[in-house]
């Protein structure tokens, strides 16, 4: 059975929550780390799936493993690989796709509610909003054939479905362990910040897991839905889940 390729380029941002519910619907899966030295694939088809996630870089940014890893992005288009982008993953695959990325109207950073799109429901367990978490500075335009599925008031696209791709510009796959060290590590950064969309240090860990659970809820059903457009699917573990 072929794996799904996890992307990760940083360590505080990590598959968490993401990782455990494709585990538990009996995928394996592959961790591979650009940013640190970890060569980029070349075939898609190598992979049940590409996840992309998280990076305090620019997808601008002109350093080999980014453009190497688009590459990757732009194979997976033209092989039907399923691809699901996270944040940074979801800017790379609009420009894989032939959207544009660009400077959002400011910093987003922390958590916030967004809207579901008729579209996106059916993604989402049929939530017509959520409270996701955010850390990003970029946006992304939506790419030629794209729906939108999710929509916020200081960042208009905060998720896309193309076929069976899915990009979003939030963070799903959190734990509340990660988010701690998150936070933690990113204090200096957010006190420094200012504008309508950065949430303060404080605000962002109040009742931090109460959110993170309630996100992982909808979370669930979003990779449900995506692991169900990869092929090959796998023998279910017996005895395996979270929470079916």
């Amino acid at each position: 059975m072929r794996p799904i390729a996890i992307l990760q380029h940083d360590p505080l941002q990590g598959p968490g929550f993401l990782q455990d519910c494709l585990r538990a619907q009996g995928w394996d899966t592959r961790v591979i780390r650009p940013a640190f030295g970890d060569p980029v694939p070349r075939r898609s088809r190598d992979f049940a799936g590409l996840v992309v996630l998280g990076s305090e870089h620019s997808v601008h940014d002109r350093l080999g493993w980014i453009v190497a890893e688009r590459a990757l992005l732009r194979d997976a288009l033209a092989c039907d690989v399923p691809v699901l982008g996270h944040c940074f993953g979801a800017q790379q695959l609009a420009l894989a796709a032939g959207g544009r990325v660009h400077r959002n109207a400011w910093p987003n950073i922390g958590w916030s509610q967004v809207w579901v799109t008729p579209a996106g429901r059916p993604l989402l367990g049929g939530a017509r909003t959520v409270e996701v978490f955010n850390w990003h500075y970029d946006t992304f335009e939506l790419p030629p054939g794209a729906q939108r599925t999710l929509y916020g008031t200081h960042c208009l696209n905060k998720g896309f479905q193309l076929g069976s791709h899915l990009g979003f510009q939030c963070h799903l796959e959190v734990t509340e362990a990660g988010l701690r060290r998150w936070c933690d590590a990113g204090r200096e950064e957010v006190q420094a910040l200012r504008g309508p969309a950065v949430q303060a240090w404080g605000q962002m860990q109040h009742d931090l897991g109460t959110r993170t659970a309630a996100l992982q809820a909808v979370a669930r059903e979003t990779y449900r839905h995506w692991a169900a457009s990869l092929t090959r699917p796998p023998l279910l573990r017996v005895g395996v889940g979270l929470g079916v």
